[in-house]
């Protein structure tokens, strides 16, 4: 695997920044006790810039910002508030190039992969826009004696604390539904990754968000992510990420009785069947598991694969993975670095372990020479169910192949973890497939391909893979909150349970 030279003109991309401050209440602002933190490009683990680092106080600030800008902004015409989103969304396909080069050089993924999350991100402004005013009620048909209706209402201030793998793109998939369903925002960015969510909240500015309605607390999640999803001045709470962090928003969420939505991590088996096309199940599992250097809750971590073409399968996924060329994101290679040297380590760790554990390496596992967090893409067979690599997410570019006998040895080791995010079948054989999307225990199936969900459809998991949807109308559900209206027309008495 050949790794490509590093090299951008930084300053150029971040031009467009016209600040790295807290944005709070529509005011660009230092951090209350004037601390910073630097964001790394990966590729070189170089300085970027430095960024205002949120504390308790800012924290504070930024709710009452939210909650003094949410009466307005709830009893805006939903109309109104679906041309102010469907701007935004314009806005971002406007300067989706220069956001792009923002997001590959503070995340380090390849250029194309970055267009694809802004022309996702723009398409989730667009989308939820158009329900602005669609998020309608019902009458309930009691009786002659009542008028019954429902109406559907936003919970108040939404505390999103997004991840550092895909930053821009969920910036907007969970600002823009939120934003149509009436609510105000404050958005804490990952450390890691904050810069797109910064020029994206300019974004929501320049296209009439009213201020204080989003807020955007870079920092680290203790205090400033503690903080927010402890705050008694929150009404709902999204977050996507780890299941311990996950699991601690939970318990803090139980404190104040506020919902949450969880989108957490994933250890996604992509079952190939012996009549599967071998090189089109091999083409999506690698793009599954190498995309964005493995760092997808949805990817395919454990290719699961029928005793019969276990090797033939397996000898066209390391021929892809060996194809691959590493470089800086700008570059446009097919893998760029893993997020951070803590990122980096802690997959490595796995790739030992899996030794250790008596995998064998089919390719990769070395990390280049150089500057930066590079992974090889790797693989690895002789993997049995039990062990740690084909049951941990690891979150690299890190594919763990088993192999099975029979469909219930398959949808055995397929449902056998803790998670249930997304799954594949590959098959030509349409019963088998729909069988096993009814049996699969996981939110998403994809059949005979893989990331088939889109800004349309609900995406979400099963057990600890977290709770609730995001994307689809399904997503609305988070940020809304449903009200009963009961009218007496003259009828008899009611008495509780009736």
């Amino acid at each position: 695997m050949k790794r490509t030279a590093a090299g951008v003109e930084v300053a150029d991309v971040l031009d467009q920044l016209s600040s790295t401050e807290l944005f709070i209440g529509g005011t660009w602002r230092p951090a209350t006790d004037g601390t910073s933190f630097e964001t790394v490009d990966p590729a070189t683990g170089e300085p970027l810039t430095d960024v205002a680092e949120a504390g308790e106080a800012d924290v504070d600030d930024a709710v009452a910002a939210a909650r003094a800008a949410f009466p307005a902004w709830r009893d805006t015409d939903p109309d109104e508030r679906g041309r102010i989103v469907h701007r935004i969304g314009a806005l971002v396909r406007e300067h989706a190039d220069a956001l792009a080069a923002l997001e590959s050089l503070d995340q380090g993924k390849p250029i194309s992969q970055a267009k694809s999350d802004m022309e996702g991100a723009a398409r989730y402004f667009e989308y939820y826009a158009g329900a602005a005013d669609k998020t309608e009620g019902r009458t309930v048909p009691v009786g002659a004696g009542q008028v019954d209706y429902t109406v559907r209402e936003p919970y108040g201030v939404s505390a999103q604390v997004t991840p550092w793998n895909f930053p821009g793109n969920l910036f907007a998939r969970g600002i823009a539904p939120a934003l149509v369903a009436g609510n105000a925002v404050v958005l804490k960015p990952a450390e890691q990754t904050p810069l797109s969510s910064l020029r994206l909240a300019e974004l929501c500015e320049a296209a009439g968000v009213p201020d204080g309605v989003v807020n955007v607390v870079p920092g680290f999640g203790d205090p400033a992510g503690r903080a927010l999803t402890e705050h008694e001045g929150i009404d709902q709470i999204t977050f996507t990420g780890s299941v311990p962090t996950g699991q601690a928003i939970m318990r803090a969420a139980a404190d104040t009785v506020t919902p949450v939505t969880l989108e957490l991590g994933g250890k996604n088996p992509a079952i190939v069947f012996p009549d599967a096309d071998l090189d089109a199940a091999a083409e999506w599992i690698a793009t599954a598991i190498f995309t964005n250097a493995g760092q997808i809750c949805s990817a395919a971590d454990r290719a699961v694969v029928h005793e019969s073409v276990h090797d033939e399968l397996l000898e066209r996924v390391v021929e892809i993975a060996e194809s691959h060329e590493l470089g800086a994101g700008h570059e446009d290679p097919d893998v760029g670095p893993v997020v951070s040297e803590e990122q980096l380590e802690k997959i490595t760790r796995y790739i030992e372990l899996g030794t250790e554990e008596g995998a064998t390496l089919a390719t990769g596992g070395g990390t280049p020479d150089g500057d930066g967090y590079f992974v090889e893409p790797t693989v690895f067979t002789d993997v049995d169910h039990e062990m740690r690599i084909a049951q941990e997410e690891i979150f690299g570019p890190v594919l763990t192949v088993l192999s099975f006998e029979d469909e219930a040895e398959a949808l055995e080791i397929a449902n056998g973890t803790d998670y249930g995010l997304v799954a594949g079948v590959f098959t030509r054989d349409v019963t088998r497939a729909h069988t096993f999307a009814r049996r699969l225990e996981a939110g998403n199936v994809y059949v005979n391909k893989w990331f088939g969900d889109t800004n349309q459809t609900p995406f979400g998991g099963y057990k600890y893979s977290g709770i609730g949807r995001e994307k689809g109308f399904e997503a609305l559900d988070s940020y809304l909150q449903t009200k009963n209206v009961a009218i007496d027309l003259g009828g008899e008495g009611d008495l509780p349970g009736a």
